[in-house]
């Protein structure tokens, strides 16, 4: 998205960054929707963790292994092109098999994602 399209729309594009060892992320915040952009490498493993709003995942690049539940009983591969809905409050957890790129659309706009206090992406059990 171009920054004229951005500053048309009312959005706001944070800048890249590295939130952990093979993970960076960027966002761009509207009012009512927030997307992330996340760039991840091979080997990492996205802990188990829940979110109180339905996120859509969608893969560009790479291929990533999802787990739903709460041990993690249902396992799905999602490679390039592959969209993944997963519903408010179902814990889910992820490892990357082939390095990685995903958007990931997500309403109200988090503000733990904003002000880094996001602590499961950053190797803390928050």
């Amino acid at each position: 998205m171009t920054d004229a399209a951005v500053r048309h729309y009312g959005w706001d594009e944070l800048e890249m960054e590295q939130v952990g060892p093979g993970l960076d992320r960027r966002f761009i915040v509207g009012e009512r929707l927030m997307m992330a952009q996340i760039r991840l490498a091979a080997g990492v493993k996205v802990p188990s963790h829940r979110h109180e709003h339905e996120q859509i995942t969608n893969v560009l690049a790479g291929r990533m292994e999802f787990r739903f539940g709460e041990n993690g009983e249902d396992k799905r591969v999602v490679g390039a092109g592959e969209v993944v809905v997963i519903p408010s409050n179902l814990p889910h957890q992820a490892e990357v098999l082939e390095a990685a790129e995903v958007i990931e659309l997500f309403a109200p706009p988090r503000q733990d994602w904003i002000d880094g206090t996001d602590g499961y992406l950053r190797g803390s059990d928050g």
